[in-house]
């Protein structure tokens, strides 16, 4: 029977969800409350030519892309160009850098040169990565989580001690490897899951073989490119977006969902599907009895990290920038116990630079540089201009001593921040979180806040704050599990 459903938010969970609510015969309406489709992986273009994506800019797990194409009949070479990054990124510590190639080969030559035995104890940790990837990729992440029955397959319950969800990232990192600099490169991509690896299922090296084996990709354009094919994707299946269209309300009678406010009017829908912020959307757009958890339960939750972030253009080339450079030439340990303990501005930074424009020659004017600079921090401290300038020139002085340029806060061309108070307002992000919740073990699978709604029969979730959890190719999955739960309705 076909149903209107109404999707909340325009972010790759949304855009998925309603792809696939669309294709299987719904009328669907997206209702975006900013002015272009993204979410947080929105794009926008400078008066003097710069071209920023807001957010996501690793291309991992290239295979859930695909998957996504090909269940409308379609490959991702149908609407972008995917160019592989070599080196894939760089790595920038106190006495040096690492550069990581594209060759998985010279990886391993890579880690050998810098401890001896580190070839071979790779080769093993990626088999061990590459099963966690098959089965957590492929079987684990696809389930709705509405109960723990869901994961007695044969094969999860014959994999379950082979994926290490007992064991922490920490310890299972340095039972293959010993220098603190192959360790970080181990490491470091976990620190976007939420946590510090000591407190991260060991499950989670399926990270490093999604990235590091799989290779890093860049999407030409950007990553609005993905956004703009997946919303072709969902108008092919006759998807309706509505742009500026802030959703006051969800309108609940007899237990169901019976539609939806925006601008003050009741638009009437069979279902709701919201990639909107969960806490938002329970504590703002729905009457408290209808809600599954309450304030207390959000507070006792952890958050993967917030940001700050830079969007520069420079108006001349910089040069010894990849276009992934990660400066950890600070304390790994330090930096995420100051955001997920400590919650407080980290004293010794580790953050990331992505200059897109060594490898895309249309996001910035000819001879000018695009960069994005993001540094994690933790979620719900004080956000000031003061703060953000402060982290700013920090920043660029160790761009400049790692790129031996000089006074580049010269050759800005375009400049502009954003952080917490920005996540806030534009996202109603909880606490100004940037990345969702935490892939803790406590909050893995069914842990994690519910797909749908208890109390209400036809709402339902999606997005990094629910299951499987955050991430890109984790969002656009978690899309695809709730439009198959509404469909079920």
């Amino acid at each position: 029977m076909t149903k209107k459903i109404a999707i909340i938010g325009s972010g790759f969970s949304g855009l998925s969800a309603a792809a696939y609510s669309a294709k299987s015969g719904n009328e669907v309406h997206v209702f975006e409350k900013n002015s272009s489709l993204g979410g947080r992986a929105r794009s926008f273009r400078t008066d003097n030519g710069y071209t920023f994506d807001m957010g996501p800019s690793w291309y991992w797990m290239p295979d859930i892309f695909e998957d996504f194409f090909a269940d409308f009949g379609k490959k991702v070479s149908d609407f972008y160009e995917l160019v592989s990054l070599d080196p894939q990124f760089e790595m920038v510590f106190d006495d040096g850098t690492m550069e990581i190639p594209h060759d998985y080969e010279s990886i391993k030559s890579l880690f050998e040169n810098t401890e001896k035995g580190a070839g071979k104890m790779l080769d093993d940790f990626m088999k061990d990565a590459q099963f966690k990837y098959d089965v957590g990729m492929k079987e684990f992440v696809n389930k709705p989580c509405h109960s723990w029955f869901e994961f007695m397959s044969p094969k999860i319950a014959k994999s379950a001690l082979k994926l290490d969800l007992l064991t922490d990232f920490h310890h299972f990192v340095r039972k293959y490897f010993k220098h603190p600099k192959l360790i970080t490169l181990m490491e470091f991509p976990v620190i976007f899951l939420g946590a510090a690896p000591k407190d991260i299922p060991a499950l989670y090296s399926l990270m490093n073989y999604g990235g590091y084996k799989l290779g890093t990709w860049y999407p030409k354009g950007g990553f609005i490119k993905i956004v703009e094919a997946m919303a072709t994707i969902g108008k092919m299946q006759g998807v309706h977006f509505h742009f500026n269209a802030d959703v006051e309300k969800i309108v609940v009678e007899d237990k169901k969902v019976s539609g939806i406010i925006v601008d003050g009017k009741k638009i009437f829908f069979d279902s709701v599907i919201a990639s909107s912020d969960y806490h938002h959307t329970e504590q703002v757009l729905l009457d408290k009895e209808y809600r599954n958890y309450d304030e207390k339960y959000w507070n006792h939750k952890t958050f993967a990290p917030s940001c700050l972030i830079f969007y520069l253009g420079f108006k001349e080339k910089i040069p010894n920038l990849k276009h992934h450079t990660l400066f950890f030439e600070n304390d790994l340990d330090l930096h995420t116990t100051e955001i997920y303990t400590d919650k407080k501005w980290p004293s010794k930074p580790l953050f990331y630079v992505c200059c897109p424009s060594k490898t895309d020659d249309n996001v910035a004017p000819e001879n000018c540089e695009n960069v994005f600079l993001l540094m994690p921090i933790a979620t719900g401290i004080e956000d000031s201009e003061a703060m953000r300038e402060k982290y700013f020139l920090e920043m660029i002085e160790r761009i400049e001593k790692h790129t031996g340029s000089s006074d580049l806060s010269s050759k800005i061309d375009y400049k502009k921040s954003y952080c917490l108070n920005d996540f806030i307002n534009d996202y109603n992000a909880y606490e100004g979180n940037a990345y969702g919740l935490a892939n803790t073990l406590s909050q893995t699978a069914v842990l994690k806040p519910s797909l749908k709604n208890k109390k209400v029969k036809n709402l339902f979730y999606t997005g990094q704050l629910t299951v499987p959890g955050p991430g890109v190719p984790p969002s656009i999955i978690s899309g695809k599990i709730a439009a198959t739960e509404a469909d079920k309705k």
